[in-house]
């Protein structure tokens, strides 16, 4: 039977969105890698399964990368997913339970979202690395890229603090240092240059995607990593190729991100499974 999906955005960072609250799709990895495909499927990030849980969210989001690969965490993907649970509840507010945990979002106007991200983890066995390391200074350089500071944000990140990106060839060194020993489960590599205390410019190599337009998570990490570094204040612009986020480290410790949320169009897909 046809499978129907909404195609979404965040500041450029795509999603194929599947609604599994009546059945489960139990779709293959390369099912997976078909629909993410921008020339043989519809194209995407990522695809996001929304299913029921059982344990009092509104709903549970599963991340799963182009490559087929399970992700933890998806702030662009969770301000959209809760876009679509409030159209259809009519609520402000929604919680959404991922691998990572329970996130809360509000909806603050038509397509704008906030979604607190919760406490970044900053310790090494938590992001996790694959030995001890200092996270403000971790043990990493490829060509121009080097001294990263990491965390996680319900998935690895580790960010790069650079001068300009006019000679930085990410879709070289993204791969590598994405894979690097130093994380076992991969990484989302950030590259940031801080334009002022509250504006940094950031590309990101994400996991299991490449480079894509925007990385919510990975904003929020390179908020939380300048911020570590003394280099901006607890709230920032965070600009990427696809749009911006308002991202805040909350003196709670929680991190609020803010942004927009679209549908571009909805469709059907052919029986992968």
């Amino acid at each position: 039977m046809p499978l129907s999906f909404v195609k979404m955005q965040g500041a450029g960072n795509d999603f194929v969105v599947l609604d599994a609250r009546a059945g489960a799709l139990n779709l293959s990895p390369a099912a997976i890698r078909h629909i993410a495909d921008r020339r043989r499927g519809v194209g995407c990030d990522q695809l996001i399964i929304i299913e029921p849980d059982g344990a009092g969210a509104d709903a549970f989001m599963r991340i799963l990368n182009a490559d087929g690969s399970e992700s933890g965490a998806c702030g662009n993907a969770t301000r959209c997913v809760a876009a679509l649970l409030a159209e259809e509840s009519g609520a402000r507010e929604v919680s959404i339970r991922t691998i990572s945990g329970l996130l809360h979002a509000e909806i603050l106007g038509p397509g704008l979202v906030e979604v607190d991200m919760g406490t970044p983890l900053l310790e090494w066995g938590d992001i996790p690395l694959s030995g001890p390391a200092d996270t403000l200074h971790l043990p990493l350089a490829l060509g121009p890229a080097t001294d990263p500071a990491g965390c996680s944000m319900g998935n690895p990140h580790a960010t790069f603090f650079i001068d300009d990106f006019t000679h930085l060839p990410i879709e070289l060194i993204g791969p590598k240092l994405e894979t690097h020993r130093l994380f076992p489960e991969r990484a989302n590599i950030g590259f940031a240059h801080v334009e002022n205390r509250g504006r940094i410019r950031l590309r990101v190599w994400e996991r299991g995607a490449g480079l894509t337009l925007a990385c919510g998570s990975g904003a929020c990490a390179a908020l939380v990593n300048a911020h570590r570094r003394g280099l901006t204040g607890r709230q920032a612009v965070v600009a990427m190729d696809g749009g911006e986020l308002l991202i805040t480290w909350a003196e709670n410790g929680h991190v609020l991100m803010r942004g927009p949320a679209e549908t571009a169009f909805t469709g059907e897909l052919p029986d992968l499974a």
